[in-house]
Order: C-alpha cells, then sequence, then structure tokens
C-alpha cells in the first residue's frame, strides 16, 4: 500500500490518516488508554531487566499503539499491512464496544487469519462485554484470565498478561498464570506515603481529589499528586482517593461511605463523565461539599493553547457537558499531555499526564475560595445569575436554544426564597438600564490587551 500521510497537530487529529511507523513484532498490544500503554511498557521492560540479569531467554518483541491513532481507516490498513502481519499475537482493550473500532477489528481478524496469529479483544472498562469478546480467538477461560490481568493494573500485572500472550503462541494455556493485583480496587493514597488502607487522622479542612486507579498503577498519577500538594500549600488536610469509576458499584460504595466520614471541605474530582446511578445520584454527593471538576486533557498544551474553544470535542464532552449533569462545577485543565523519549526497543514513546503548575494552582485557588464561600454565614452571601443576551433582539434575552432561562433563573429564585410573579423577571430585565460614564467605560477598556481593544474597534467602532 502506498499512501500519502499528512501530520496534524490540532485537537482534530482523529480526521487525518497517521503512519505509526511500527515494524512488526511478535505481541501487538493497541489500547484506547495510554495508562495500558505505559503499564506494558513497564511491564515489558521489567521483563527484560529480569531476563539480562538472570541470563533467561529475552522476552518476545513488542509493538505498543493508542487506538486514538488507529481511527481513520487508511491508518488502520497501513498498521495492518506493516505491523499486525507480522504478529503472533495481538491484544485488545476497547472502551465503548466494537462499534469504537469496528473496522480496525474487521481488519485485525483478517491479517490474524492470514498470519494465524492469537487475537484477544477485551473491553476498557472491566465490564463483560460478549460482543466484543466473540472477535477472540481464544476460550473464554483464557480470555477471563486475561481480562482479569488487565484490570489488576500495573506493570506486574502487565508482565504477567505478556508472558501468557506469549504462552498462548507456543501452544499454552493462558491458565498457567495467576492474576496479580498491586492495588485494591479503591482506596486512600498520599503523593509521598503511596496507598492507605484507611484515612488518615488531620487537622484543619480536609479536602479529597477523587482519580482513577488505572494512572496510579501506570505511574501516571503526577496531576493528582500535583493537585493534593496544591491543596496542602493552601492550609487543607488533602488526600487523594483512588478508584476503577465512579459508576462501579462495588467502587461507588465505598467511595460513598468515605467521603461521609471525611466530610471535606471541598472536592476535586478528575474522573470523566456523569456518574449518576439509578438511583439518580452520584458517590461524590456524600461529600455535602462543593464538587469541582477538573480535565486531564488528551491533547498537549501547545494545541490547548493554540485553539479557541481549548478542548478538543471528546474532551469536552467527558471533562465538561457529561459531569455537569451531577452539578459538578468545572474548574478547569490541570494537565496536558507529554511524551517521552521513543523507545527503540518497543518503537513506542509513551504519553504521560503532565501537570501545568500554572493552572494547577489557579484550580487549588479557586477550591479554596469555594471552601470559604462555603463556610460563610448565609447572610454575608450575595450572589448573581449572569444570563445571554443579543444586541438589538429584546426576544432574545437568556437565550438558550431549547431551554427556558429566565423559567429556570425564577425556580432558583424562589428555592432561596426571592420569588416574584411568572415572567417577572424577564419585564424587569427590558426594562432595566445600566448606566456607565463614558471615561470610566474607557478607564476599563484600558485594561483589556491590545488585540481585544482593536477586535471591540472593529466590530462596534469607537466608544
Amino acid at each position: 500500500m502506498h499512501v500519502v500521510f499528512r501530520e496534524s497537530h490540532g485537537l482534530e487529529e482523529r480526521e487525518t490518516p497517521r503512519d505509526l511507523g511500527q515494524a512488526p513484532a511478535d505481541l501487538v498490544v493497541l489500547s484506547f488508554s495510554d495508562s495500558d500503554l505505559g503499564a506494558f511498557a513497564e511491564g515489558w521492560r521489567a521483563w527484560r531487566d529480569a531476563a539480562r540479569t538472570t541470563g533467561a531467554p529475552p522476552p518476545p518483541s513488542l509493538r505498543l499503539a493508542n487506538l486514538e491513532a488507529l481511527r481513520h481507516p487508511l491508518s488502520v490498513d497501513a498498521y495492518a499491512e506493516r505491523t499486525l502481519a507480522g504478529a503472533k499475537a495481538i491484544l485488545l482493550r476497547i472502551l465503548g464496544g466494537e462499534g469504537a473500532w469496528a473496522y480496525g477489528l474487521a481488519q485485525t481478524r483478517e491479517a490474524a487469519r492470514r498470519s494465524g496469529a492469537v487475537v484477544v479483544a477485551l473491553p476498557g472498562d472491566g465490564r463483560p462485554d460478549p460482543k466484543l469478546e466473540a472477535w477472540s480467538s481464544l476460550p473464554t477461560a483464557d480470555l477471563r484470565l486475561l481480562a482479569a490481568l488487565c484490570e489488576g493494573g500495573g506493570a506486574e500485572a502487565a508482565r504477567l498478561a505478556l508472558e501468557a500472550l506469549h504462552g498462548l503462541t507456543q501452544g499454552a494455556s493462558a491458565a498457567r498464570a495467576e492474576p496479580l493485583a498491586l492495588l485494591p480496587p479503591s482506596g486512600w493514597w498520599d503523593p509521598d506515603l503511596g496507598a492507605a488502607e484507611s484515612l488518615p487522622p488531620a487537622e484543619g479542612p480536609r479536602a479529597a481529589v477523587v482519580f482513577y486507579r488505572a494512572h496510579l498503577a501506570a505511574a501516571d498519577a503526577r496531576p493528582a499528586a500535583a493537585l493534593i500538594r496544591a491543596l496542602r500549600a493552601r492550609g487543607f488536610a488533602a488526600m487523594g482517593a483512588f478508584l476503577p469509576s465512579l459508576k462501579e458499584p462495588q467502587a461507588a460504595a465505598w467511595l460513598r461511605a468515605e467521603l461521609a466520614r471525611m466530610k471535606p471541605a471541598v472536592l476535586l474530582n478528575a474522573t470523566a463523565f456523569s456518574a449518576k446511578g439509578e438511583d439518580g445520584t452520584s458517590p461524590l454527593e456524600a461529600a455535602e461539599a462543593p464538587a469541582l471538576q477538573v480535565a486531564l486533557s488528551t491533547a498537549d498544551r501547545d494545541a490547548w493553547a493554540g485553539s479557541t474553544r481549548g478542548l478538543s470535542p471528546p474532551d469536552l464532552a467527558m471533562n465538561l457537558a457529561l459531569p455537569e449533569i451531577d452539578g459538578r462545577i468545572f474548574a478547569g485543565v490541570v494537565s496536558f499531555k507529554a511524551t517521552e523519549p521513543r523507545d527503540a526497543d518497543l518503537q513506542f514513546a509513551r504519553p504521560l499526564h503532565e501537570p501545568d503548575p500554572e493552572r494547577v494552582a489557579a484550580v487549588a485557588d479557586k477550591a479554596a475560595a469555594w471552601a470559604r464561600l462555603a463556610a460563610t454565614p448565609e447572610d454575608e452571601k450575595r450572589f448573581a445569575f449572569v444570563l445571554s443576551s443579543y444586541p438589538g433582539k429584546p426576544h432574545q434575552l437568556a437565550h438558550a436554544v431549547g431551554l427556558d432561562a429566565l423559567a429556570s433563573c425564577e425556580a432558583m429564585l424562589a428555592e432561596l426564597g426571592l420569588a416574584q410573579a411568572q415572567g417577572a423577571l424577564g419585564r424587569e430585565l427590558l426594562a432595566a438600564r445600566i448606566a456607565w460614564p463614558l471615561e470610566a467605560y474607557r478607564a476599563a477598556l484600558a485594561h483589556l490587551p491590545e488585540v481585544l481593544r482593536r477586535d471591540l474597534a472593529e466590530a462596534w467602532g469607537a466608544p
């Protein structure tokens, strides 16, 4: 196949065909999770280093790639032809079911049919997915054990999974390997002391940082560590709480009980999606404290800084839109993807979540402000509703497609004991005017960056 590839470094890379340039290898592991890939990279290196020390045979060659880089059909075709065609075993960890990578599954099975490779297709969220597993070429018992190893997390469990895969290519059963989880499914975590079985005693207001266990297992929890340390610098007794998912029943029950016991003054959440269960509640609500949502961007900092939108569509959905359904308050981005130097043996450059000190400090300041607000007596609080408007279009006051923002605002005022006659708010706002003296306006304008002042003048003329 001869395809001309072009590079793209923005937020829409999935629309661009990419050539990963990986030579064939004995084993191939593909996943949507960088944490997965990082654990497999560390597991393979541990296997290699142990073999060098003991004089044992070296591990089979390995290739790792993120499935996000193989979204485009041309990318899949090139990878199947160049890399998968020479594999003896292919392990896929797919988040979102078979539909999330349907063309890739078909091409992987075709490449394996030609080469005789073992194919293992597993869900990336730990929940059984018979449709996805049907793409595999292994008995159910072997699939279950490999799934347990992948869910166990960490470099050692990944090494055992690789050993099991290698054994399968030699005609052995994966069942000879034993699952190993170095971490409990959920627990408390201190960036200096590691995992803790219970919450340690503390003085002062508490704060919790909730994050994915997968990040800890893959040694990729630096954003959580940075947030915890920033909160501690602001006087909080902060701890991390790791878990596989806010919707996993046992993990959700553990977190609900622990937060009710902890009673944090503020909560930072670094997991994605909505966490509401069938009862309409989220385990985060047990804290009875402001729940601030933070984003671990899947793009690098340059892409974020160069985009008027900031976050990619998936990041916006996972870290902003869906968490807001739970009532979480979006506090901003705290980390960006950075890449380690390319490993020549694996032909893979491991992406990591790199905390951004400026963004972490801003989020910690917001958390402290929310905690102070919560502690402020009710009669000393002042609040404001900010509603959209459009110049010259009174009928679009507080306009929101498909929503009645004025009715919602009136309902909230009623909850606060400030009820008005139905429809009165809109009439009052339409009649109200704010006078801003020209000199005061010009003085305020002088504080804006020159580019914004120029754009204002081009759009609206001189004040």
